[in-house]
């Protein structure tokens, strides 16, 4: 029979399986899309061994407070569907805990839950760290599990407080929990930006009799721009934009400060492989 390039596109989109894999299946299924994907499930375990040269660039992060110690981690997959299944929310829960324990997480594991699930699974990072016992910890979940954020304050912070802050790092991205957290060789490239800026604008006649001064608080307010972007006590407090996180901690008590901060996003930085659909479907099926 006769298969639709879009309903193939649909079930490989689905199900992350090759084109000729997922072509035999709808065939085997007269053209049911559901029940083709539900034949690409079952012959999960015979792929399994072709599913090392794929990219898993999807999956879920997840974060757990435990007494003095958290961690955070990202399990990725090869698709959004498989990521979204209850196999990987168990494989991620059982990461969890293993990595909480001291345990390693064993190319075995994984190896067995690409097996059962049909898709490469690949731990790409995770973290635990310790509090003392006056800080605190903030968790926060975003999207799903599509991000993560685990804060730790020191001072007189509640849990709630903490958990505010471990939500705006996962909404806002900061890069740094101040501006002193800024490395020299970042803050002098931004430097070096902004001054080609101006000396781009000097030409105009409109800054070229501004005296150096001038100039020099031009400079001074790029960088403060800069710092109110990427470092989180110098962000707009979500909550409240009117003051900054800074400003906010300041405001509940003396002391009250950000030691350390992670966020954790699905696929950050990993490159994604792109492809000429119609194309490849063409090849595969001559």
């Amino acid at each position: 029979m006769s298969i639709d390039i879009k309903l193939i596109s649909e079930v490989r989109d689905l199900t992350g399986a090759g084109i000729v894999d997922v072509k035999n299946a709808l065939a085997e299924a007269n053209g049911d899309k559901e029940k083709s994907i539900e034949i690409l499930r079952k012959k999960g375990i015979a792929k399994a061994a072709k599913r090392a040269g794929k990219v898993a660039a999807e999956g879920l992060t997840a974060v757990k407070v435990a007494g003095s110690k958290a961690v955070i981690v990202e399990l990725n997959s090869e698709t959004d569907f498989a990521a979204k299944s209850d196999k990987f929310k168990a494989l991620l829960a059982e990461v969890v805990e293993k990595v909480l324990a001291g345990q390693t997480v064993t190319e075995e594991t994984l190896g067995e839950a690409t097996a059962s699930i049909g898709e490469k699974m690949v731990l790409r990072r995770a973290t635990v760290v310790e509090k003392s016992g006056s800080e605190v910890f903030g968790a926060y979940i975003h999207m799903g599990g599509k991000i993560s954020a685990l804060v730790v304050l020191t001072g007189p912070a509640d849990e709630e407080m903490a958990k505010d802050v471990a939500m705006h790092v996962a909404a806002m991205n900061p890069r740094y929990v101040s501006r002193q957290d800024v490395p020299a060789e970042i803050l002098e490239k931004e430097k070096a930006i902004y001054t080609e800026q101006l000396k781009t604008q000097g030409k105009s006649p409109q800054m070229r009799d501004k005296p150096e001064n001038i100039i020099q608080n031009i400079l001074k307010g790029k960088l403060d721009k800069f710092y109110s972007e990427v470092c989180l006590l110098e962000q707009s407090f979500i909550k409240n934009e009117d003051v900054s996180v800074g400003k906010y901690l300041e405001s509940k008590g003396n002391g009250l400060g950000v030691k350390s901060i992670l966020r954790y996003e699905v696929g950050e930085g990993i490159e994604k492989a792109s492809c000429d659909f119609a194309a490849e479907v063409a090849e595969q099926m001559k």
